[in-house]
């Protein structure tokens, strides 16, 4: 049976509102982790039910509405630009500012060293466990998996406390790092599916990194610009918050158009205008407005978008036969975590002091959530990509689910309450 669009998203938004009542009264468990959690246990259930009772048929109908579903297209080029300007709006750039240097050298050394680190690992380790990755395609995957996702980080932060210091270069360098990750990402594939005689020089590499990368904050920061000149000429926060939106729908477009990094563009310009523009061109009550909408805007979005993670289980073929090689990848992933962490804390420690447990809490608090998925389903039909799903899957869960919900205990144990 086919699904039209308003169907489908009405089927996502009635799962949403009653997965996240069951887990308000029965689970109890942080929102965004609760609609996984609910989802994820709802796709297994159905498929233990078709196995045991084929002829209800409730499986199907559920698989044929998700299958129609791009999850890619969704999120990288739907979902993802309202989320990241959502909450980049939210965020103190005064605060940013003052750990610049750390957050860009995580959001790039960082992304680029793990992307390395897990590549080789993976490399390495699949055929201990009986499985040939070509050594691309294993840093392929490590592109996609290394940055953070700042949807499940930003959505984190809102149930944690962490100093003001830590907490900026935790939601920083997740706003950052997924438009670089997405970068290396291109690069790798671009790499792996050129032919013999058209292949790709260091210099196409280089020019590819800053053409999109820059050239991303610099279209952001027009737009931004913009949109904050035309809010300081009135006072109708109706017509600023349609304006916002327009903004963001804009600044993507013209970046996917352009092939420059729409998440950094839209970064860039949430930054400009929830800062300069909330400051200097809204009135008291069109930014409280402002922001209240974007909160529902980012709460909607973010309740459907952990919905689809764990409805995707209907609709993927995740060989058994994966699973160990998938659940070491978990171990291989957190490893290169703390040494993309690691290295660019401790060189800037000579220089400046960092919050005690910064290390360790930013190595646990590297959420991975919906880009590594859309990623992965992106790849095309090679040979490799169902391993390389059912390991990004078993990272994401893990990371969301299990890191996600001791992220607490890490930060009470390794940070100072007194500066909480």
């Amino acid at each position: 049976m086919t699904l039209s669009i308003f169907e489908i998203a009405s089927l996502l938004l009635v799962l949403s509102g009653i997965f996240g009542w069951l887990n308000h009264v029965v689970l109890k468990l942080p929102h965004t982790i609760g609609l996984l959690v609910m989802a994820l246990l709802a796709s297994i259930i159905l498929l233990i039910m078709e196995k045991i009772f084929p002829a209800l048929g409730i499986t199907d109908t559920l698989q044929s509405a998700i299958a129609q579903i791009d999850f890619n297209a969704t999120v990288m080029e739907g979902m993802l630009a309202f989320l990241l300007f959502a909450g980049a709006l939210h965020v103190d750039f005064s605060y940013l500012r003052t750990q610049a240097w750390a957050i860009g050298l995580m959001a790039s050394i960082g992304v680029i060293t793990s992307t390395f680190i897990v590549g080789f690992g993976l490399f390495f380790l699949a055929p201990i466990i009986g499985f040939e990755i070509p050594l691309i395609w294993a840093l392929v995957f490590g592109a996609l998996i290394s940055p953070t996702d700042p949807v499940a980080v930003l959505s984190l932060l809102k149930s944690i406390n962490v100093p003001h210091a830590l907490e900026a270069k935790i939601a920083g360098e997740s706003l950052f790092n997924d438009g670089v990750g997405v970068v290396v990402f291109a690069i790798m594939v671009t790499i792996a599916t050129s032919q013999a005689g058209a292949e790709v020089t260091a210099m196409q590499i280089a020019e590819l990194f800053v053409v999109e990368a820059i050239g991303g904050a610099v279209l952001g920061l027009i737009t931004g610009w913009i949109a904050y000149k035309a809010m300081s000429t009135m006072d109708e926060h109706m017509l600023e918050i349609l304006l916002s939106v327009g903004i963001v729908a804009a600044t993507y477009a013209i970046a996917l158009r352009l092939h420059l990094s729409g998440p950094i563009a839209v970064v860039v310009a949430g930054l400009l205008i929830g800062n300069r523009g909330a400051k200097l061109a809204m009135s008291d009550h069109t930014r409280d407005t402002m922001f209240g909408f974007w909160e529902l805007i980012d709460e909607i979005l973010n309740s459907v978008l952990f919905l689809l993670i764990g409805l995707e289980v209907l609709v993927i073929a995740l060989d058994p036969s994966f699973a160990w090689l998938a659940v070491l990848t978990i171990p291989l992933v957190l490893s290169a975590r703390l040494i993309a962490v690691s290295i660019p804390i401790l060189t800037l420690s000579l220089r400046q002091t960092f919050t005690a447990g910064a290390i360790p809490v930013l190595t646990w608090g590297g959420l991975r959530g919906g880009i590594s998925v859309a990623l992965v389903l992106s790849l095309p039909d090679i040979p490799e990509k169902p391993v390389l799903l059912a390991c990004t899957y078993a990272v994401v869960l893990f990371s969301i689910i299990v890191q996600g919900l001791t992220v607490k205990r890490v930060v009470n144990a390794t940070v100072d309450p007194t500066l909480i």
